[in-house]
């Protein structure tokens, strides 16, 4: 089983990325926000689960092991294969499939394309109790600052990208950030701007 890979990306598709360990090339399928946040040339850590069929070998990767634990509860449900479950993640964060688990609501999973309703239900029904919620916000203890990354990722949401994406970049800013400019909305929101400048033609304006 191959639990893990690190390694530098040689290639990177809509879907998926080539990661280069100890002279071998891997193709690993992963979701749609991380093939657009890396480049040829990055180095990657992902938590991978290798499938195992008659007819092929297939390594999905996550950057989280918070995500792959998720994948492989998605690909335990009644109707959910691989590709299904990399879309399910693909469109919702972790904190959000586990919140609308335990909410008993399958509308965010009918969202997502190739999963039809029956089968949404069955994700709700079948992963309950199975799954921590996280909450998606700063408790009120933390403070105005904890609620900059929050204020930041709703601007960015306003003007096209995912929350998804919006929130791990701007997660990513801030651990490198100044304090000064962690606890300034508009510092964060420039610099979380910046990085995302490259991929915005493809997320703002359809």
């Amino acid at each position: 089983m191959i639990s893990s890979l690190h390694g530098a990306v040689a290639h990177v598709a809509d879907d998926s990325l080539v990661v280069v360990v100890g002279g071998v090339g891997f193709s690993v399928a992963v979701t749609a926000q991380l093939a657009r946040t890396v480049h040829v040339g990055t180095d990657v850590h992902l938590h991978t689960n290798l499938i195992v069929r008659e007819d092929a070998l297939s390594l999905f990767g996550f950057e989280s092991r918070e995500e792959l634990v998720v994948f492989t509860q998605l690909i335990s449900v009644t109707g959910v294969g691989p590709k299904s479950a990399l879309g399910v993640l693909s469109s919702l964060t972790v904190p959000q499939i586990a919140q609308a688990v335990a909410d008993d609501d399958d509308a965010p999973f009918r969202r997502v394309s190739g999963i039809g309703p029956k089968t949404a239900k069955l994700i709700v029904v079948q992963l309950a109790g199975k799954l921590a919620v996280v909450p998606t916000t700063a408790p009120a203890a933390i403070g105005a600052r904890g609620q900059v990354p929050l204020q930041v990722t709703q601007a960015l949401v306003g003007l096209g990208w995912s929350e998804r994406t919006a929130a791990e970049a701007v997660a990513s800013v801030a651990e490198n950030a100044s304090d000064g400019d962690r606890a300034s909305v508009q510092a964060l929101l420039r610099l979380t701007l910046a990085m995302l400048g490259p991929a915005r033609k493809e997320t703002v304006g359809g």
